[in-house]
C-alpha cells in the first residue's frame, strides 16, 4: 500500500508547549488537510500525571471517533516532553513526532536561559526566549499562572525509556536551533536509542516557522506503521 494511503487512516493528537495553546497548531492542521487532528489545550497544572492523564484521556477520545485510525503524535517543545513522558507511561501512541523536548540531568542547564527569562521579565520574556520572533503575547494561555507552573514541571521532568509502539518515535530538532538543542537531541538517541532528524527552516518553534515541514513528517511517520 503507498505511503500515502497508510498515512490517511492515521488520525493525529498535536500537543502545545508552555506559553501557547491548541491554536498554536493551526498551520500544522492546514497542512494535514481533512485528516483527523485533535489540537487539545492542555490544562498546564504543573503536574506530570495530570498531565499525562489528560494525554490519555486525549487519546482516547482520537480513538472513539468513528473510523479512526491509529494515533499518531505530534508535540513540540514542552508538548514533545509529555509525549516522551506519555510513550513512557504507556499510552497508547501509534508513532510519535517529538520536537526538541527536555531531557533533564542529561543535559543540566538546557532550560537555564528560559527560566532567568522568566524570573526576570515574565510570560512575555519567557515566550520569546523560548520560541522566537514567531510567537506573540496573544498566543499564551488567559490563565497567568500557567507558565509559571509549566516552568516548574518542565524543569523537573526525566527522561525514561518509551514503551514499544508500532510505528517509529522521531526526535527533532530545527535546524536553526542552537547547538545545545542538538547536544539534547543527540542524548535522546545515545540513551534512549531515538532516531533523530533535523527539520529545516525552523528552531525551536517549528509549528510556526516550518509548519510544511513538520505535517510532511508526521505524514511520513504515519506511513510507516503496517
Amino acid at each position: 500500500m503507498p505511503t500515502s494511503a497508510r498515512a490517511g487512516t492515521a488520525s493525529f493528537l498535536l500537543l502545545h508547549g508552555a506559553a501557547t495553546t491548541g491554536a498554536i497548531w493551526a498551520g500544522v492542521r492546514r497542512e494535514l488537510g481533512e485528516r483527523p487532528v485533535l489540537a487539545p489545550d492542555r490544562p498546564s497544572c504543573g503536574d506530570l500525571d495530570r498531565e499525562v492523564a489528560a494525554l490519555r484521556a486525549a487519546v482516547e477520545e482520537v480513538s472513539g471517533a468513528a473510523g479512526a485510525g491509529p494515533v499518531v503524535f505530534g508535540g513540540v517543545s514542552g508538548g514533545a516532553t509529555l509525549g516522551l513522558a506519555a510513550l513512557a507511561a504507556g499510552v497508547p501512541l501509534a508513532a510519535a513526532v517529538l520536537h526538541e523536548p527536555a531531557v533533564g540531568s542529561l543535559l543540566p542547564g538546557l532550560l537555564a536561559p528560559m527560566a532567568a527569562a522568566f524570573e526576570s521579565g515574565g510570560v512575555t520574556a519567557f515566550g520569546r526566549a523560548l520560541y522566537g520572533a514567531s510567537w506573540r503575547p496573544s498566543d499564551a494561555p488567559a490563565d497567568p499562572g500557567a507558565v509559571g507552573r509549566d516552568l516548574a514541571m518542565f524543569l523537573r521532568f526525566e527522561p525514561a525509556m518509551p514503551r514499544p509502539t508500532p510505528g517509529p518515535v522521531v526526535i527533532t530538532v530545527g535546524e536553526r536551533s542552537p547547538q545545545a538543542r542538538y547536544r539534547a537531541a543527540e542524548v535522546l538517541r545515545r540513551e534512549l536509542g531515538l532516531p533523530v532528524r533535523v527539520l529545516p527552516g525552523c528552531g525551536h518553534a517549528a509549528h510556526l516557522e516550518a509548519p510544511g515541514a513538520f505535517a510532511a513528517l508526521l505524514l511520513e511517520t504515519a506511513g510507516a506503521l503496517g
